[in-house]
């Protein structure tokens, strides 16, 4: 079975074609980095995924087809917009728990060590970088067959950044995958399995890291701009 299969899938919104022709199979077991400029429409398609968006074409999660079922085995970054300034973070992770039955606690607290959080803090008093790093410990902590990590370190320090990307595979269940769009290529490129690249409104690119590495002599992130230079062409 495969963690995600999208067929046909196009969107559009307000008149105008957001994605089209999109076609993608990924893998079990996986960290996939999925590319591309801003407005290419990766935050879109990550929306598809999990069904809080509607476009068509055929999307299967893990042999989950309803939008319905796909929720129950995907996780994404949620940006907290719909919690209070002044819930503490334990009191999040409890909703958490009682929203979602295959949130583990155990993890959580884990993450929530690793990452340095404080549960007794406000959600309002929370710094950009320590917000998402609380996004990352919730969405990490579900257990689920597909994570969606859209730019989760774009506030965190250079340091955290290293620290939490090199772990990222420590807190991935092994039979998961995980989808990861970020701007700092160089820095997730050696934990990334393959990369999928949005560009004119489709994708354009999926293929294996060492594969790139091998037939084109070039690293992840020089190959991703090569593309939007002209240098590679390659086949979807």
């Amino acid at each position: 079975m495969t963690a995600l299969t999208i067929k046909d899938l196009r969107y559009k919104h307000n008149q105008r074609m957001i994605l089209q022709n999109v076609q993608l199979t990924l893998a079990p077991s996986k960290i996939v980095g999925l590319l591309g400029e801003n407005g290419a429409g990766k935050t879109t398609l990550m929306r598809l995924i999990t069904g809080s968006a509607k476009g068509q074409g055929s999307i299967v999660i893990n042999g989950a087809t309803t939008a319905v079922a796909r929720k129950q085995q995907v996780s994404f970054t949620d940006h907290l917009t719909g919690f209070s300034a002044g819930m503490k973070l334990q009191q999040i992770a409890q909703f958490y728990q009682l929203v979602y039955p295959d949130f583990d606690a155990k993890r959580y607290q884990e993450l929530v060590d690793f990452l340095e959080l404080n549960q007794q803090q406000k959600l309002g008093e929370l710094s950009k970088g320590t917000r998402e790093k609380l996004i990352i410990a919730l969405t990490l902590s579900r257990k689920v067959a597909l994570y969606l990590l859209d730019e989760p370190f774009s506030g965190i320090d250079s340091m955290s950044r290293k620290k939490i990307i090199n772990s990222i595979i420590k807190w991935t269940p092994a039979e998961a995958t995980l989808l990861i769009s970020d701007h700092y290529v160089t820095e997730i490129a050696p934990i990334l399995d393959e990369i999928v690249v949005v560009k004119d409104q489709t994708i354009v690119v999926h293929q294996g890291a060492d594969e790139i590495r091998d037939e084109h002599g070039m690293e992840l992130e020089d190959y991703y701009e090569s593309l939007y230079m002209g240098g590679v062409t390659d086949d979807k």
